[in-house]
């Protein structure tokens, strides 16, 4: 039996809102080695460096992926933090309320696990597809248990 998968329909654009101009710019992420935390996002992403600062007793600093300048990662580092959840699977990441991951989209979800695995990345569970939204994902976390998602569009 085929799988069938879903396109997304967009509703229509509200252009009246008095929120109309809002659009996404970033997603901050919790660390608590900055220097460590900066390195892994652009050794195993290769994402870019595009402005780092200080915040009281924090450092901060823009990162954002290889080709794309409009999606930035904002990492949060010093200070005390607390330990955060890790996990290793998938399905228990799902129980807890609060923020779980940033998404990213790639042509193959399948190439890009095989280029993470070559750089020392853990997956999170395995791929697998999600026919309800028409898409292929897969879950990484940094080293500091914040979990990321890849998502393939499919055909």
């Amino acid at each position: 039996m085929e799988t069938q998968h879903v396109k997304i329909q967009l509703p229509a654009r509200n252009t009246h809102s008095p929120f109309s101009q809002m659009r996404g710019a970033h997603v901050a992420v919790r660390v608590p080695d900055y220097e460590a935390s900066k390195q892994w996002y652009m050794e195993k992403l290769d994402f870019r460096l595009i402005h780092e600062w200080p915040f009281g007793d924090l450092q901060l600093a823009y990162l954002a992926p290889a080709n794309d300048d409009n999606f930035w990662v904002e990492l949060l580092a010093g200070g005390q933090p607390e330990t955060g959840a890790s996990y290793i699977d998938l399905e228990e990441s799902l129980h807890p309320a609060g923020y779980h991951h940033f998404c990213i989209d790639v042509p193959s979800v399948d190439d890009a696990l095989r280029e993470l695995a070559q750089r020392g990345v853990t997956l999170v569970g395995e791929a697998f597809d999600l026919p309800a939204i028409g898409k292929r994902l897969a879950f990484i976390a940094d080293p500091w248990g914040n979990l990321i998602e890849f998502a393939e569009q499919l055909a």
